[in-house]
């Protein structure tokens, strides 16, 4: 049953009720059977938000949502004979089956074992050195979007690495901004709708203003293969940041960087309740772009987000796609 089947069955009312994207997605459930229609829900004593039914095992995933919300990698860090910082990382591509919704498990292809791939963090004008190996049966690249020589620009015939074999992408961080890196062999549609992207920011020279910052990957899972996707989520997993809201301090400034890496839909968009947000498109500039609710993006756009929430409460956040929403991308902030 594919997504748009399923929700004219459900109706609207009753997706935001009780979604349940457990059992009511095309895919495969993690006792092994086939996932069919509203009546193969399996609620197993986890929480029942917005749209929840059970849990995801983050344990059995390898990594948590919330723990890549702020989980920004420097690699290992030393100076070049110039002088310049540089950071090293190891990150191999394996194959590796991921639990998207409570019970729904997808065959992704991943950047270090986790979708979205490690967030690489660097300054403006800083050497990145990654020494690249492809552990599946695939070949598979590491495009990075920003300024760098051809031979680094991670397509076939310029670090394209093949099954077994090791590359080491070496360039200079620029510009300044929120950016992305991906794979891009081809059939380059099915490398990213696998799960081979990840977020890649670059601080400008002196930095910014002191923030809490966070990074969500918008991203979605056609878990029957048919060109239409059935699971959306931010960084992931279906409703991730409604069955467990996201701390924040009253007053404490925000900082948001906000990818989108959506394949099959031209585009995907976040939307903030009971608060605007000045809004940097790609992060490259100092000065905010304008002042707004919310933001749409096509693949591979992104921006950063600044705000704060000056009263405790619940605060929803969520794509103004609604089907998308109804489909498990949306959260909550918990601010306290």
């Amino acid at each position: 049953m594919n997504r748009r089947t399923f929700l004219s069955r459900l109706g609207a009312a009753g997706t935001l009720a009780g979604l349940g994207a457990a059992g009511s997605v095309a895919g495969r459930r993690d006792d092994g059977g086939p996932t069919g229609g509203h009546g193969d829900h399996r609620a197993h004593g986890g929480h029942r938000g917005m749209g929840t039914v059970g849990r995801v095992d983050h344990e059995r995933n390898g990594f948590h949502p919330h723990d890549i919300l702020t989980d920004f990698d420097a690699g290992a860090t030393s100076r070049d004979r110039q002088g310049r910082i540089v950071h090293e990382y190891e990150i191999a591509t394996v194959p590796k089956d991921i639990e998207v919704a409570p019970g729904v498990v997808y065959p992704a292809w991943t950047y270090a074992g986790r979708v979205p791939g490690p967030t690489i963090r660097v300054a403006e004008g800083d050497r990145v050195r990654i020494r690249f190996g492809n552990g599946s049966d695939h070949p598979h690249t590491m495009h990075f979007h920003g300024i760098h020589a051809a031979g680094m620009d991670g397509v076939p015939g310029a670090g394209e690495v093949q099954p077994g074999e090791v590359f080491t992408y070496d360039f200079v961080a620029e510009p300044f901004g929120t950016h992305v890196y991906h794979c891009h062999s081809l059939p380059l549609r099915e490398h990213i709708a696998r799960g081979l992207y990840g977020a890649f920011i670059v601080d400008p020279p002196g930095g910014r203003p002191e923030a809490h910052e966070m990074v969500m990957v918008m991203n979605a899972f056609d878990t029957d293969f048919d060109g239409d996707n059935e699971v959306y989520a931010a960084n992931t997993v279906a409703f991730a940041y409604d069955v467990e809201p996201i701390p924040l301090e009253a007053g404490e400034p925000q900082r948001l960087h906000v990818v989108n890496m959506t394949e099959h839909d031209p585009l995907n968009s976040v939307h903030l309740h009971a608060r605007f947000f000045r809004l940097y498109r790609t992060g490259t500039s100092l000065e905010p772009d304008e002042l707004t609710d919310v933001v749409t993006l096509g693949q591979a756009e992104r921006a950063m987000l600044e705000f704060s929430y000056r009263e405790p409460g619940q605060y929803m956040f969520h794509a103004h796609q609604t089907e998308f929403t109804e489909l498990g991308w949306t959260g909550r902030f918990e601010v306290v």
